[in-house]
């Protein structure tokens, strides 16, 4: 599967606030809403575990601040979406809905983000095994083609992105695809693993050295997290 740049009409339709959050399904374990509202979820490592890969400091600001604000303004917008629902105010719920989307997305992203990273020494940057082991030898070749065709979409990002290895449910086989902005993958995709391309992932260490934060950051993905969702 050839990576492609995915601005889904799909990932609009699953964020529409009339709709459930806690409803969503796109295969992860831990996105965190509480009746309707999302909730900042904690890390189940410290902000420092993933150095020197990445930094104690870019993970405090990525999770504490950009994540938070994508929880903040998600719920902000979906109350206002309520608001202009119940007073059939159709003109806003259009200007309302990209902002839900984008926020939603934010969440749901980097909620499975957190999930796809450990320290070394709880199994950060083991390849994987089992089912997608074999996946990926079939489709790629072994880990390093993978990771080679990975970092290479990762680099193609124009400003703001993901690159995420996906399994197609209709056919079982699995890809990497790029998504723009923060649009999440859904419908007839389940994401595996997917890399943060946005500069507040990586800039305050890396600088304009993006080349190094992509291939640094394979030392401490969590394959195991990707596996459960193979």
């Amino acid at each position: 599967m050839s990576t492609t740049l995915l601005r889904t009409s799909t990932a609009r339709t699953m964020l529409r606030a009339g709709a459930s959050a806690s409803s969503m399904k796109v295969g992860m374990a831990g996105v965190s809403f509480v009746r309707g509202k999302a909730t900042l979820p904690d890390l189940p490592y410290d902000y420092g575990a993933l150095e020197p890969a990445i930094s104690g400091k870019i993970m405090e600001l990525h999770h504490k601040y950009h994540h938070n604000t994508y929880v903040n303004s998600y719920n902000n917008f979906s109350e206002q979406m309520s608001a202009a629902q119940s007073k059939s105010d159709i003109a806003s719920q259009i200007a309302l809905q990209p902002l839900i989307n984008f926020h939603g997305g934010g969440h749901l992203n980097h909620t499975l983000f957190w999930e796809n990273l450990a320290p070394a020494k709880e199994g950060g940057g083991e390849p994987p095994s089992g089912p997608l082991s074999k996946a990926i030898e079939e489709t790629f070749g072994g880990i390093e083609p993978l990771q080679k065709q990975f970092n290479t979409a990762l680099a193609a990002v124009q400003g703001s992105g993901w690159v995420w290895l996906i399994k197609d449910k209709r056919t079982d086989q699995i890809g990497i695809q790029t998504y723009a902005n923060q649009d999440p993958v859904v419908a007839h995709y389940a994401p595996l693993l997917g890399i943060d391309a946005w500069e507040h992932s990586n800039s305050l260490d890396y600088q304009n050295r993006k080349a190094e934060y992509f291939k640094a950051i394979w030392q401490v993905i969590n394959w195991k997290a990707a596996e459960k969702r193979f």
